[in-house]
C-alpha cells in the first residue's frame, strides 16, 4: 500500500502536522504504537507564539496575552508591557491530542493505532516502512517518513542520527495528583492556605533554599504537586515512585511537612520520578527522506513550559515543505531550509531552560544570582526580552530578501480565510492589481504603505514595494511568479 507521507506517532506534534499536511493537498498516514489515545497527565497548557497559530487555523479561542508569568522560579510581571509577545492557551495535552484527533479525522486523515514502527530502507523513490499490529507484521511504502514519536524515538535510532547534549544527573523532581485536607485555595492571590502549616504559591515553580516547588489546582480537591532537589539521592528507576516519597520530599524542599494522600476519585491520576534532565538536540533534522520533529528532535527540562510550541511549529514549518515536494513544484533546496529555521530553534530552547534550572537550584551563589536577576527584570525592556525568548518570538529566520522589520519574523495578525487555509498570502494594498501565475499564493487586500509575504506557517518571506525582489522571493518559496493583471 502507497501514502504519501508516514508520520510514526499520533502525540500533538504528528497530529498537527498530519493536519496541516492536509491542508495543503496531501494524503498522510499516522501510525502509532499505543492501540488508543493516551490519558496520561502531561502539559497544564500552551505558552508561546504558536498559540496565535493555533488560533488562526480555528483550534484555539482568542485571549489577551499572560499580564504575567515565571522563568527559572523568579515572577515575570508583563501586565502593561508594550506589545507583551507571551499568550497561553489553558488546554491539557489529553485534550488537545482529542482536540488535533479530531480535526486530523475530519480532514481524512488514516490513523492506525497499535501499530508500531520496527523498521524502515529508503531509496531514491521512497520509504518501506515495516510495522507490527494486531494483524501481524506488515509494510507501507511513502514517500516520506517523520518521526514524531517522542524523546525515545524509534525513528532516531534506527536512522542513525546523533543526539547530543548533557545530563543534569543530580536533578530529581517528583509530581503526583493529591490531596491536601485542610488546604483553603485562595486563586485570585494564587494562594493556598494550610492550617498549621502556613501559605503556599499556587500556578507555578517556587524556590526554597532547598529545592523548589509547584502547586497547582486540577479540579475542585484535587491538585498537581511538584518538589525538585538537587542532589537527593533518589531510588532508581525501577522502584515505584509513592504519595508517601513525594512528601518527605516537599517536606525537604519546604523545611516543613504538607498532609498529602492520594485523590480518592477516578484517574488516571499522576504519580511520577523523574531522575536527571537530559538537555539534547538531534545532530540532524533530516536523512535522506526521513525527518525528526517534536521531542524526536529535541529534549528539554519543563521549566517555562517551552515543548508544544517548539514541536508544534516544528510541525507547520515541515508540513508545507514536504508538501510542496509531494505535489512537485517545491524549489530546489526547499526541504533543507526546515532543519536550518527549527534546529537554532530547538538550540535556543536547550539554552533558556538550563538558564532556568540554573536559578531555580538552591545554595548562596544561586540566591545571589536571582537578587541581580530579579533587579534585571524590574525594567521593561528586559521583561519584553525574556517574554519574546519565553515565546519564541525572538528567532528570526534568515530570509533571501531585502532587510525589513517583518522579514523573517511571525506575523501575528492575518485575514482569516487564507490562515485558517494554511496557505501562503500575498498581503497587497494594491491587490486588484496584483496576481499571480500558478495560484499557490492567496493575494489579499491589505491596509498600509508595505506589501508582505507570509508563508503558510505564518512567518513573513519578504515585505517591501513589489519590484524584482518580490519575484525572486515568490520563486524561492512557492516556484511562483507575478502576472499583469
Amino acid at each position: 500500500m502507497h501514502t504519501d507521507i508516514v508520520i510514526s506517532g499520533a502525540g500533538p506534534n504528528g497530529l498537527m502536522l498530519a493536519c496541516e499536511l492536509s491542508l495543503a493537498g496531501v494524503r498522510p498516514t499516522v501510525v502509532e504504537r499505543l492501540p488508543r489515545r493516551s490519558d496520561q497527565p502531561k502539559a497544564n497548557g500552551i505558552i508561546g507564539q504558536v498559540v496565535r497559530l493555533l488560533r488562526r487555523r480555528g483550534l484555539a479561542e482568542e485571549e489577551a496575552p499572560l499580564p504575567g508569568f515565571v522563568f527559572g522560579a523568579m515572577p515575570l510581571d508583563l501586565a502593561g508591557l508594550d506589545d507583551n509577545p507571551l499568550h497561553g492557551m489553558g488546554i491539557r495535552q489529553p485534550a488537545l491530542e482529542e482536540l488535533l484527533e479530531r480535526r486530523a479525522l475530519d480532514l481524512g486523515v488514516e490513523i492506525r493505532r497499535g501499530h508500531e514502527l520496527t523498521g524502515f530502507t529508503q531509496d531514491e523513490q521512497g520509504v518501506t516502512v515495516r510495522l507490527t499490529g494486531p494483524g501481524g507484521a506488515s509494510e507501507l511504502r511513502t514517500r516520506y517518513l517523520v518521526g514524531c514519536d517522542g524523546a525515545h524515538s524509534a525513528v532516531r535510532k534506527l536512522a542513525g542520527i546523533g543526539f547530543p547534549g548533557v545530563s543534569a544527573a543530580d536533578v530529581v523532581s517528583r509530581t503526583a495528583h493529591v490531596t491536601v485536607p485542610g488546604a483553603v485555595l485562595r486563586p485570585e492571590r494564587a494562594e493556598m492556605e494550610v492550617p498549621g502549616a502556613g501559605t503556599f504559591g499556587l500556578y507555578a515553580w517556587h524556590r526554597t533554599e532547598r529545592g523548589a516547588y509547584a502547586l497547582l489546582p486540577v479540579g475542585p480537591e484535587v491538585l498537581t504537586v511538584a518538589a525538585m532537589e538537587w542532589d537527593a539521592g533518589a531510588p532508581g528507576d525501577d522502584v515505584p515512585m509513592t504519595i508517601a516519597e513525594l512528601r518527605e520530599s516537599l517536606a525537604r524542599v519546604l523545611g516543613r511537612h504538607l498532609p498529602l494522600a492520594a485523590p480518592t476519585g477516578p484517574g488516571p491520576h499522576l504519580l511520577r520520578r523523574l531522575n536527571g534532565r537530559d538537555t539534547r538536540v538531534a545532530d540532524r533534522y533530516r536523512d535522506g527522506r526521513v525527518f525528526l520533529a517534536g521531542d524526536a528532535a529535541h529534549v528539554h527540562a519543563a521549566m517555562g513550559a517551552p515543548g508544544l510550541n517548539l514541536g508544534l511549529q516544528d510541525a507547520v514549518n515541515l508540513a508545507w515543505k514536504l508538501a510542496a515536494e509531494v505535489r512537485g513544484w517545491a524549489p530546489p533546496g526547499l526541504l533543507d531550509t526546515y532543519e536550518a529555521e527549527r534546529r537554532p530553534a530547538a538550540e535556543r530552547v536547550a539554552v533558556h531552560t538550563q538558564a532556568q534550572l540554573a536559578l531555580a537550584a538552591p545554595g548562596p551563589e544561586v540566591t545571589a544570582l536571582r537578587e541581580v536577576f530579579g533587579e534585571l527584570l524590574a525594567d521593561a525592556p528586559a521583561r519584553h526580552r525574556i517574554a519574546a525568548l519565553l515565546a519564541g518570538s525572538d528567532v528570526t529566520y534568515a530570509m533571501p530578501a531585502p532587510p525589513h522589520p517583518l522579514v523573517g519574523r511571525f506575523l501575528p495578525e492575518l485575514p482569516a480565510g487564507p490562515a485558517a487555509q494554511a496557505r501562503p498570502v500575498l498581503l497587497a494594498p494594491a491587490a486588484e492589481g496584483v496576481r499571480v501565475r500558478h495560484g499557490r499564493v492567496d493575494v489579499v487586500p491589505a491596509d498600509g504603505p508595505d506589501a508582505v509575504l507570509v508563508r503558510p506557517d505564518g512567518y513573513v518571506a519578504w515585505a517591501g514595494t513589489p519590484d524584482e525582489t518580490l519575484e525572486r522571493a515568490l520563486a524561492t518559496w512557492f516556484a511562483e511568479s507575478l502576472e499583469a493583471a
